[in-house]
């Protein structure tokens, strides 16, 4: 935690009337007299507030501490969320202020302060980076940034206060409360923005309070685990080529290739098309799974068959 408040002290605040608040969730150490030290000699304006919780859930944590920045803000604003065992980037509430412009919700880039270096896990990110890129070739849209990711963490968000309002808030799991957010937005027909120029650096410790947790892979990959699964990338790629489809069909209105090219009806596609407010939610909606299902396959399997989809795609229009 005093990582973080340094990093909180040193971001570049130029035009931003910043407020912290800090949730502690069932803490069991010096954790709410950090806090409440920090908050005294800061000249940040701070809130702390803790909670307690007889069985760790993610979900509410995460909702209690939104809430309370709703508090702070009373009215319009953003939201940005990280987490204790994380330090900021000197110019993260620039960026996200920038992307937020963009988009309605912002997925910064979490990057792994490595203590243990891991060589499986980095190129599972590297993996699912190279995925998206091919995603966002295939199917390209105005507010992705041009430098981006795969992740969507809770360690790096930002919505504003009627986005987070309109999705609900984050549901009551006891992990993935994040990803299903991020879901959630997509098929409302939010613009999601995954932008690497908004970083956070996370702890890559093995001891976690979520059994299912980030600190949970890491140590299950730490046992040797050599039968990683990923997923299939061509899967992936069905649904990227036919989101495309989805989106130039909702702007024309003629679903006859759309629904050919997805296995459904004309009339069960239109039904879908009438129920969404974009051609986001459409696209995220309408779409099913491909035939086989979304299949997992080893982490070298799935490597080799996204360069070779990767090395396929023309000249300039390849995948970074």
């Amino acid at each position: 935690m005093p990582l973080l408040f340094t990093a909180l002290d040193r971001l570049d605040r130029r035009g931003v009337d910043l407020k912290i608040c800090l949730l502690l969730d069932s803490c069991h150490d010096a954790s709410v007299q950090v806090a409440q030290a920090y908050a005294a000699h800061t000249v940040l304006p701070v809130i702390v507030e803790q909670i307690v919780q007889a069985d760790p859930n993610a979900g509410r944590a995460r909702h209690a501490a939104v809430r309370l920045g709703m508090v702070a803000l009373a009215g319009p604003g953003l939201l940005l969320s990280t987490d204790a065992d994380s330090v900021p980037d000197a110019g993260w509430l620039q960026a996200m202020v920038v992307g937020c412009r963009a988009a309605e919700v912002v997925a910064g880039r979490v990057v792994r302060t490595v203590t243990q270096a891991h060589a499986v896990q980095d190129r599972i990110e590297a993996y699912y980076d190279t995925l998206h890129a091919l995603r966002r070739t295939l199917d390209p849209v105005s507010w992705e940034a041009r430098a981006t990711h795969h992740h969507a963490s809770s360690a790096n968000l930002g919505m504003s206060v009627d986005s987070y309002q309109a999705l609900g808030g984050f549901l009551p799991l006891t992990h993935g409360e994040d990803g299903r957010l991020i879901d959630d937005a997509t098929r409302a027909g939010l613009r999601v923005r995954r932008d690497a120029a908004s970083v956070v650096y996370t702890s890559d410790r093995r001891v976690g309070r979520v059994a299912l947790g980030f600190a949970g892979s890491l140590r299950a990959l730490d046992r040797g685990d050599d039968a990683v699964e990923v997923a299939h990338p061509r899967d992936a790629i069905w649904q990227y080529r036919r989101h495309a489809i989805a989106r130039a069909a909702f702007a024309t209105g003629d679903f006859t290739a759309l629904a050919m090219a997805i296995g459904l009806t004309d009339d069960h596609v239109l039904g879908v098309a009438r129920d969404c407010s974009n051609a986001e939610a459409f696209a995220m909606r309408v779409v099913p799974t491909p035939p086989a299902g979304m299949r997992r396959v080893p982490l070298a399997v799935a490597e080799a068959e996204v360069s070779v989809l990767c090395a396929a795609m023309p000249p300039g229009r390849r995948a970074a």
